[in-house]
Order: structure tokens, then C-alpha cells, then sequence
């Protein structure tokens, strides 16, 4: 659907103002249609995104300053999501034995379970193949690397 009606408005300064305002409008939308996946477990998008980052770690354990470089959304606070999943039993922390200051996380089975089941349930290609063909797909990718720098 078309940004204008999305937002009721087609009021922009020019052509980059608007693709500016879509990108924003389809981060949300993004976001909106993989959360509703993610409640299913009671957990969020940062920590989906954290327990990925754990996985490719696993068995080796990852500080909090790695998590941070890692992560998708670089204003996250890793310190308390990790806090969180550690509540959840998702994670474990213990003391970096070569760094007194800095702690290790782990993510544990159960977190290890909780993303094969959305491995499974869960197909982020599901997100864009109804509306974008692969070679689109691809294209859009190599536009937002591009916009990036």
C-alpha cells in the first residue's frame, strides 16, 4: 500500500523527505509483524536479537561490550536486556576469568530451545515474499547498503 494513504498525507518536501519518512514507517511495520511472533515467548526484538548473537557464540560465551557491537539496534541497553533473560532462565552470566570487571553471558538450553521452535515457526522471508520478489528483495537490500555508505 502506498505510504500516502498509510499516513493519511502527501505532504513532503521532496523525494528524500519521503523515502526518509517510509523508511521509518516500515522499520514500524517490520517490527510490528515480528513482534507478534516474539510474544508467543514473552520475549522482544533485542531479545531475540541477543539470544541470536549468544547461539553463533555458543558454547563460547560472549561479554556485554560484543553484545553491544553486535546488535541490530545500537541504542539498546544489553546490560538490562541481558538482565531480563537472565531472569527468564534464558541466559546465564558468570565473571570473565581473564577480566575480573567484565562478565560472560551464555545463553542456556532453554534459550537455545526458544529459538530452534521460532527457528521453525518463524521464516523471515514470510515478512516479504507475499509483496516482493526475490531479485527485489535483493535489490532493496543493495539500496539500503547503499544509503548507508
Amino acid at each position: 500500500m502506498k505510504l500516502e494513504k498509510e499516513i493519511a498525507s502527501n505532504k513532503f518536501e521532496n523525494n528524500y523527505h519521503k523515502s526518509v519518512v517510509n523508511i521509518l514507517y516500515t522499520y514500524g511495520w517490520v517490527t510490528n509483524v515480528l513482534r507478534k511472533r516474539f510474544d508467543k515467548y514473552h520475549i522482544t526484538l533485542q531479545q531475540f536479537n541477543i539470544l541470536r548473537i549468544l547461539r553463533g557464540q555458543h558454547p563460547e560465551p560472549a561479554t556485554v561490550n560484543l553484545l553491544k557491537e553486535r546488535m541490530l539496534d545500537k541504542m539498546s541497553d544489553a546490560s538490562r536486556i541481558v538482565e531480563r533473560l537472565v531472569q527468564k532462565g534464558l541466559v546465564s552470566r558468570c565473571t570473565n576469568e581473564k577480566d575480573r570487571r567484565s562478565v560472560d553471558v551464555l545463553i542456556t538450553q532453554e534459550g537455545l530451545d526458544i529459538l530452534k521452535k521460532l527457528d521453525s515457526e518463524m521464516n523471515v522471508q514470510d515478512v516479504l515474499k507475499h509483496n516482493l520478489t526475490e531479485a527485489e528483495a535483493s535489490q532493496l537490500s543493495h539500496l539500503l547498503d547503499k544509503l548507508r555508505g
